[in-house]
């Protein structure tokens, strides 16, 4: 073949195939369009699971490609380990359903926890919309439980929670455990406005739940001093919300190095505090173009108004890629695996 002929082949061949790439971009960042994303929410309606899905799905419908619509569906169950079974189970990996699950994804696994049906690696990771909440934990006012003494010599207090496993579970009985309680009583089954109504009815005692949604839910009981705050849990390790700053910091409580370490390993739990998730086996291009949504929602400024709106406090978003590697570097250190294990399970706590 003469050189003036070969070239032109391989000018034809090259436009041919850039052709073929720009086409399968094109079709890709089209593949939305006219199309509706189903957001699983690995919980039930109301509370912060909710809000902070509903702050960012606005602007993934405007940033994902071909602006499709987004409808949230409400999977609640084993502190969300149930709407991660229906994402790695019963799913197409077609990048039409993303799982909003919460901390619960994570811990369930690593804890050999029931109903943790899948395997955390293989999830695909989009992104998530904080990394830690400082959580709190009060007891009612009129208990009159407003020293710590007066609260280790009160017998059979019941502190209202989800689920088994769940972070509010968990937060509690690591609360029960650290500070002392005597025989204290979790209850659970409650979305996270009920517990406020049962709290109100007098069939709760005392709540540990995320600290900026409960300034946002209940500042009359803030104002008027219905309830005594006994302690904080910094999420991560030294980030306090501003309201909580005077008040005993978890690790106060903590007597040994692996009750220390009980407490980063749960911090390093809730770091991806509101994980977001595709399927195993969901095209890449797919996972690409929600990825890059997920980013540009963070980066509008308009996100961080409306987040705060519903959520209290200001988002600290995290990357598709760096939620991954977050997930890979959980600790897994096995004598506190076990002491967790029993403090998320049901049976009575262990003994100190």
């Amino acid at each position: 073949m003469k050189p003036s002929n070969r070239s032109a082949l391989y000018a034809l061949v090259y436009l041919f195939l850039a052709l073929s790439h720009a086409s399968d971009a094109f079709a890709q960042a089209d593949f939305y369009k006219g199309k509706t994303i189903k957001i699983i929410r690995g919980g039930g309606p109301g509370g912060s699971g909710e809000f902070q899905t509903r702050a960012l799905m606005k602007f993934l419908e405007k940033h994902i490609p071909g602006k499709p619509n987004l409808l949230l569906d409400f999977v609640p169950g084993a502190a969300g380990r149930k709407a991660a079974n229906v994402i790695y189970s019963s799913t197409a990996p077609d990048g039409l359903t993303i799982g909003s699950i919460g901390a619960g994804l994570v811990v369930g696994p690593i804890l050999g926890l029931p109903g943790s049906a899948y395997d955390l690696d293989k999830f695909i990771y989009l992104g998530s919309t904080d990394t830690g909440d400082p959580y709190i934990f009060y007891t009612k006012a009129d208990l009159g439980l407003d020293t710590l003494e007066k609260l280790r010599a009160k017998s059979g207090l019941r502190l209202g929670a989800h689920a088994v496993g769940h972070p509010v579970y968990v937060t509690a009985r690591i609360a029960a455990y650290l500070v002392g309680l005597k025989e204290p009583k979790f209850v659970t089954g409650y979305t996270g406005p009920e517990i406020y109504i049962a709290l109100e009815r007098g069939e709760l005692d005392a709540h540990a739940t995320g600290a900026a949604r409960f300034v946002v839910e209940q500042p009359e009981w803030i104002e008027k001093k219905l309830v005594h705050f006994h302690a904080t849990l910094t999420v991560p390790k030294g980030r306090h919300n501003p309201t909580f700053a005077h008040v005993p910091e978890f690790g106060s409580f903590a007597k040994s190095d692996v009750e220390r370490k009980l407490l980063d390993m749960f911090r390093a739990f809730q770091y991806p505090r509101w994980p977001y998730i595709f399927p195993p086996g969901t095209p890449k291009e797919r996972v690409q173009i929600i990825r890059e949504a997920m980013r540009k929602s963070f980066a509008d400024p308009e996100f961080p108004r409306e987040y705060r709106k519903l959520m209290g406090d200001d988002p600290n978003p995290l990357g598709g890629e760096d939620l991954e590697k977050a997930i890979k570097e959980l600790p897994r250190d096995k004598e506190v695996v076990q002491l967790y294990q029993k403090l998320a399970g049901p049976d009575p706590l262990p003994a100190r």
